[in-house]
């Protein structure tokens, strides 16, 4: 019986190399994450073994989102507790674990070359709330979208596509999942967002109670910086609705 695979095509060999070392890092860091097997590298392609299964819908956003808390507090405990959110991390064979700070940087002001930020007041404004937000224990951003996780028949969670990994604060890959479900599905409650947010602080409070440090108001800016930073790609990969994230109002949840 042959074994389906799936095969992903990359422009150069330095891309490969990149998705490669980070399915590795994931493996060994964020072991919460089921990944597939990566069985094949080759000079300009990685090929994987194939799962049969659905993309994330909203009503998976509940174990998601401790999923998420699980990996990211194995990864803070077994490799991230020392790093710093405005240093580029290293991996184990010394190349460049990307920084929060600066990639974010050079994609808010691209933001405002597309036309996507009104002027430059609001760019300052985004870039201040980045600034902001880079503060606590360190986690990862590995992109967080529902097309990255497929859900197969039996209910097993898999995580995908390992292109994108870079430092990001506890909670930031959390709202870029519930910004991509609106995007997808359309608005979700309040209270189910509240209900995500628990459960990925229960989860991450396991590994160590200093990393529960995700409120709704720094949930809302961390929406708030992905809402721009989406900004082009609606009406495409799915994102069919289009959102402004509505901020809870402060000491509700």
């Amino acid at each position: 019986m042959s074994v389906r695979q799936f095969t992903k095509h990359y422009e150069t060999p330095r891309q490969v190399a990149s998705a490669a070392r980070h399915h590795a890092w994931l493996a060994e860091h964020a072991r919460a994450l089921r990944l597939p097997a990566l069985t094949v590298v080759g000079p300009t392609n990685l090929t994987y073994e194939w799962i049969d299964g659905r993309p994330a819908r909203t009503e998976d956003l509940l174990a998601l989102a401790g999923l998420l808390g699980d990996a990211h507090g194995t990864a803070w405990t077994t490799d991230l507790r020392p790093a710093s959110l405005n240093t580029p991390h290293h991996f184990r064979d010394g190349v460049a674990f990307g920084d929060y700070i600066g990639p974010r940087q050079t994609a808010l002001r691209r933001r405002l070359e597309q036309g996507y930020l009104p002027d430059r007041v609001a760019l300052h404004a985004m870039l201040r709330l980045l600034e902001k937000t880079a503060e606590g224990p360190t986690a990862f951003y590995k992109d967080s979208n529902p097309r990255n996780f497929i859900i197969t028949e039996a209910g097993d969670i898999y995580t995908v596509d390992t292109d994108d990994l870079t430092l990001a604060p506890m909670g930031y890959d959390l709202a870029k999942l519930i910004a991509t479900l609106v995007l997808t599905y359309g608005p979700l409650p309040a209270s189910v967002v509240d209900s995500a947010l628990r459960a990925y602080n229960e989860a991450v409070e396991r590994h160590d109670s200093r990393l529960a440090t995700t409120d709704r108001e720094r949930l809302d800016d961390f929406l708030a910086l992905h809402a721009v930073l989406t900004a082009p790609y609606a009406g495409r990969n799915g994102y069919r609705h289009s959102w402004a994230p509505q901020p809870c109002p402060r000491g509700s949840a």
